[in-house]
């Protein structure tokens, strides 16, 4: 049978890489909020009108010190007073016209950094859901987060600090221009040399400093990888006594970030004052061609005033601009990791349902039709693996550890693309299936529950969300775990700690039997879902199985073969080849895998038996 295709596809997400330049990534990350643009357009507008304002306030100045200039000379001071009152009032109104306009900018920053930070999670998470399996097998869960955290608070902060100073510094600068070049053109020379040197400089600067942050971010994504699974894992990191060690791995990490800082702290710092030399000579060279002018008569003392204010005004942004940039650069190294998880490839999944074909009664529910298998670029996990499940069927899947049971559970979940072969549920190809349609038809219990921090009901519900509360108590019952949730406190309404922390074992395997068994679904998949369980404990969840399994097509998984002594058939697998199908009768009498693993449980429970009988 031919290849499949390759079962992923580009996500089509725009995003920044390491080729574009700081202005491409941050239109890119502005693109990619691009339904915020109302908000955008506000934040600019009321950058405009508060720059306006404050353009305002020296021409009004340098009016008032022409009048009082006049009015000391002619010697008639008290006929400038209401119109210096006038100009008190206009400055003081442009001012509160300022104020409010700003808080107004302010505001809606503040909202729009939020609304960045809830967009890029919530699609940050959307992403991750559809992602393929084998981009999770690469990954460290705390990494996830940390990466998350680190990159868009980056990016918000990036975001408001642009909405709050970027749009005003930008119209401020270009106004005094205009302004400058009005009065005296050599000024606005200079203010025009001084932008782009000043610039360049930062670019030089950012080379070598993006690279540092890519180094200081990986180590600081490590340890925050490696502290969420101390955290999950902190029994066995106890039990082994691995405090101290933990702790200096964690200490590593954040070390090799101080030496990373250092480097790039002075590489910042010495260019910076450069940056800022250059920038007091050009002003310093403004300064004195305004006092020169105004010594020439070209310039009035209003005027000089007017311009000096202008010059400071310029002067802020640019060293400003000190600031934005190294938010800009956070920003921008946040939001290369971010996006190189939204440009991963996604799973490739179809999105219409197929319409099903019509079927005989006894037509095989679940069948594996010569699949092959492996992960990544490796060798063949599975190969040519053929075999049926009938409507109500019970079949297992028993070979030894690494056998490739568990995989055939993950290919029949779609969650990893088949080499070669098919698998079909009711006669349709799964690869045919949107993959919600697929998991709704398929309940599975786990060996590891994976409950929830939640209560008790809601993990139940977790396979029905719209069940109600008679249906969780009748699949609570049918798990057999009524009894114990009764003796909790809150009972269906008691929280149960992460993963279910606050339950023992089989506790936790009755809620996720009530689990499958609330989801309904036509087929059932039991995954190892007794080996971690005590006699007893097994017991108690073994009944619950057998209630869940009664009437529905299954396939089950079990280490301990006396769990599955009375399935259907058995499907023995060997080096990833099917090595016999039978009843559990027939092969038990062969020297097949099931047959070789039963005489070894047996020799076992008789050495045990000997030994307990020894001793007594």
């Amino acid at each position: 049978m031919p290849a499949r295709p390759d079962s992923t596809r580009p996500s089509g997400d725009p995003g920044p890489d390491r080729e574009k330049g700081m202005i491409g990534s941050l239109v890119a990350i502005m693109r990619f909020t691009g339904e915020l643009r109302t908000a955008y357009v506000v934040v600019a507008l009321c950058a405009v009108v508060t720059a306006a304002a404050g353009l305002v306030t020296p021409f009004l100045i340098g009016r008032a010190t022409d009048l009082i200039v006049q009015a000391v000379s002619s010697g008639r001071t008290a006929d400038s007073v209401q119109p210096l009152a006038l100009l008190a009032g206009a400055i003081l109104l442009t001012q509160l016209l300022a104020t409010v306009v700003q808080n107004v900018g302010g505001y809606t920053g503040d909202v729009l950094s939020n609304r960045i930070r809830a967009m890029l999670s919530t699609r940050y998470l959307d992403k991750l859901l559809r992602l393929p399996q084998s981009w999770f097998d690469e990954e460290m869960t705390g990494t996830i987060v940390s990466r998350l955290n680190r990159s868009i608070a980056e990016v918000s902060q990036f975001a408001k600090a642009m909405a709050n100073t970027f749009f005003t510094m930008l119209v401020q600068t270009i106004a005094v221009l205009v302004i400058s070049a009005v009065y005296y053109w050599p000024l606005a020379v200079l203010l025009l040399v001084v932008f782009p040197v000043y610039v360049w400089l930062t670019g030089l600067t950012s080379r070598t400093w993006q690279r540092l942050e890519g180094e200081k971010n990986a180590h600081i994504d490590a340890a925050g990888g490696r502290f969420a699974e101390v955290v999950g894992q902190i029994r066995v990191v106890r039990s082994f006594a691995r405090e101290r060690h933990e702790l200096e791995t964690f200490t590593d990490h954040f070390d090799e970030t101080d030496a990373t800082t250092e480097a790039q702290a002075r590489h910042w710092h010495t260019m910076d004052v450069i940056r800022r030399g250059v920038l007091n000579v050009v002003f310093a060279g403004m300064y004195f061609l305004i006092f020169w002018r105004t010594l020439e008569g070209g310039f009035s003392i209003g005027v000089m005033v007017l311009l000096i204010q202008l010059v400071s005004m310029a002067r802020q942004p640019v060293e400003m601009m000190s600031f934005m940039l190294d938010t800009a650069q956070h920003a921008v190294a946040g939001s290369r990791d971010y996006f190189r998880v939204m440009n991963a490839t996604e799973a490739l999944a179809a999105e219409t349902m197929p319409a099903l074909p019509d079927r005989a009664d006894d037509a095989p529910v679940l069948e594996f039709d010569d699949v092959r298998f492996g992960y990544g670029d490796g060798p063949d996990v599975l190969r040519d693996v053929t075999f049926d499940v009938r409507r109500g069927e019970r079949v297992a899947l028993v070979s030894e550890s690494g056998g490739g049971k568990t995989t055939l559970v993950n290919l029949l979940l779609g969650l990893y693309p088949l080499r070669s072969g098919r698998i079909l549920l009711e006669g349709v190809d799964i690869a045919d299936l949107p993959p919600e349609e697929l998991r709704r038809r398929i309940s599975i219990v786990f060996q590891d529950p994976s409950l929830f921090s939640d209560t008790v009901g809601e993990n139940i519900r977790y396979g029905n969300p719209d069940a109600s509360a008679a249906d969780v108590e009748r699949a609570a019952a049918g798990a057999n775990a009524a009894d114990f949730i009764a003796g909790l406190d809150d009972e269906f309404d008691s929280l149960i700690g992460e993963r279910g922390l606050k339950l023992s074992g089989g506790q936790k395997q009755r809620i996720s039997v009530a689990r499958a068994m609330l989801k309904d679904a036509s087929v059932l998949v039991l995954d190892e879902a007794t080996s971690a369980l005590d006699t007893r404990s097994e017991r108690a969840v073994q009944e619950g199985l057998k209630t869940l399994m009664r009437g529905r097509t299954s396939l089950v998984i079990a280490h301990r073969l006396s769990t599955i002594a009375g399935v259907d058939r058995i499907v023995t697998l060997q080096d990833g080849v099917v090595d016999e199908i039978g009843t559990p009768a027939e092969l038990a009498r062969t020297d097949g895998v099931y047959g070789r693993l039963l005489a070894l449980q047996r020799r076992g429970e008789d050495s045990y038996l000997n030994a307990y009988q020894t001793a007594r």
